[in-house]
């Protein structure tokens, strides 16, 4: 690989660690491959679907002239390991708040969360939570939120294609969700809380798939001096 080669364009798939932004991970490539190929200051890399902080998995990252095809590499469906845990809720929907309003799930059973998960499959009309990036009037939700204010999200039309590979070791319940571009696992796992009469979480999140690219093929070590890389 060279600096030629970069700057022609490049797809980077990486497996992002816990508590890493998609931000940060994209700085920290863009300084190595800047210093280690001696890249021209206005070398062009970004992401192409941002992943949360406290979920792991699939990265894509975009450079040289492939950038242009982020917009594109967004649109595609995803794909999610997910865990949720039910009976109590968090205020971010997922591990960054304290657990809250706990409640009893004596009374439900195997097949009352496998009935709850299939009536998310399809269209379905989802709430942003307010710890999201989205933007009103100007500025990220989640810093309004961690800021004390009042914040109103508004719903939007999402899809849902399957919920697979179920798995229920009650209080947690783990399956694999493929849905479409805009999709909150956070705000589905609250949704399916709602749904049982529980309340519920969002304990571990890991993206496995976008659109044809799989996190079989993606590394972990963008942090080392050698990169896994896919051109396209």
């Amino acid at each position: 690989m060279t600096a030629e080669d970069l700057q022609s364009g490049y797809i980077f798939l990486l497996d992002k660690p816990l508590d890493w932004t998609s931000f940060q991970a994209v700085n920290k490539m863009k300084y190595k491959l800047k210093r280690e190929f001696n890249l021209p200051k206005k070398f062009k890399i970004g992401h192409a679907g941002t992943l949360d902080p406290r979920a792991t998995g699939l990265l894509i990252v975009c450079c040289g002239k492939f950038t242009k095809k982020i917009s594109e590499i967004q649109d595609a469906p995803k794909e999610y390991w997910t865990e949720i845990k039910i009976g109590v809720q968090t205020e971010s929907y997922d591990t960054e708040k304290p657990e809250i309003l706990q409640q009893d799930i004596s009374k439900v059973t195997e097949e009352l969360v496998k009935e709850a998960l299939e009536k998310f499959v399809g269209e379905i009309d989802q709430k942003p939570p307010v710890f999201s990036a989205i933007k009103i009037d100007g500025q990220r939700a989640y810093n309004l939120a961690r800021a004390g204010e009042e914040v109103e999200m508004k719903s939007r039309k999402t899809t849902i294609f399957y919920i697979k590979d179920i798995e229920i070791n009650f209080p947690l319940v783990s399956f694999t969700v493929g849905c479409s571009k805009g999709t909150y696992i956070r705000s589905l796992a609250h949704d399916i809380g709602q749904e049982l009469g529980v309340g519920a979480y969002l304990t571990q999140l890991r993206r496995t798939k976008i659109g044809d690219y799989t996190i079989e093929n993606a590394t972990d070590q963008f942090l080392e001096s050698e990169f896994r890389f896919e051109s396209l």
